[in-house]
């Protein structure tokens, strides 16, 4: 059997994009759970970082916390994607897909450890953990929604 013409080629990239999209849920997500993701990914970013601005701490401590929000956030979304990439049967690398899961639980650590730390009252201690938790299962509403209605228009 010889090499494939690129008729063939694009047959077999079409068969299998076809059998892809069998296998992916061809639901589109309701404007109403899109819209209730943002506004919970914006509520808890907002509120995280109204609490930082308002807080009675160091501007070190303060861009710590951010920092930790804006790594916990990038994190869970690719955590998001490679786990939806290999369930999909895209190609994902082991190293990628580790560090991903690394980098989601150091986030998480890095969080509770300077809370732990951190010279603040308990209901603070919560609100900052329970804004940051808000955030990131938000991020990953939203990212997989934005996935999912790309999805859905290919189609």
């Amino acid at each position: 059997m010889g090499p494939l013409t690129s008729n063939e080629v694009n047959e077999n990239f079409k068969a299998a994009k076809k059998q892809h999209s069998k296998s992916v849920s061809l639901l589109k997500p309701s404007p109403a759970f899109v819209g209730a993701s943002w506004v919970a990914l914006l509520t808890g970013m907002v509120s995280f970082c109204i609490g930082l601005i308002n807080a009675d701490m160091e501007l070190n401590e303060k861009g710590y916390y951010f920092t930790i929000l804006l790594f916990g956030l990038f994190s869970v979304i690719s955590v998001q994607k490679s786990v939806r990439d290999r369930q999909e049967g895209l190609p994902v690398t082991d190293m990628y897909y580790g560090i991903s899961w690394f980098t989601t639980i150091a986030s998480l650590l890095l969080l509770v450890i300077g809370l732990w730390k951190a010279d603040l009252y308990l209901s603070e201690k919560g609100f900052y953990g329970m804004s940051f938790a808000l955030s990131l299962f938000a991020a990953i509403a939203v990212q997989k929604n934005t996935r999912d209605i790309k999805h859905f228009d290919e189609l």
